[in-house]
């Protein structure tokens, strides 16, 4: 299996929909009442700290990898 770039950004985000995935199964399961309005702060909060999360990730693999030299034929 071929090794992949590690982006936490999308790991942060996964979690989060999957958070808000649990809270709704929950409620359909008839396990808690969760009001219908419960999930937009966790999702949007969660989108945005993936966001961040993200940038970060960036600006430090920016300033670790030396700049890749392009050979055009």
């Amino acid at each position: 299996m071929p090794r992949h770039e590690f982006q936490p950004g999308r790991l942060v985000a996964g979690t989060f929909l999957s958070a808000a995935g649990v809270v709704f199964a929950g409620d359909a399961a008839g396990a808690w009442e969760t009001p219908w309005f419960a999930v937009i702060p966790l999702v949007v909060g969660g989108l945005f700290l993936a966001g961040a999360v993200g940038l970060l990730a960036r600006a430090t693999r920016r300033h670790r990898t030396p700049p890749r030299e392009e050979s055009h034929p």
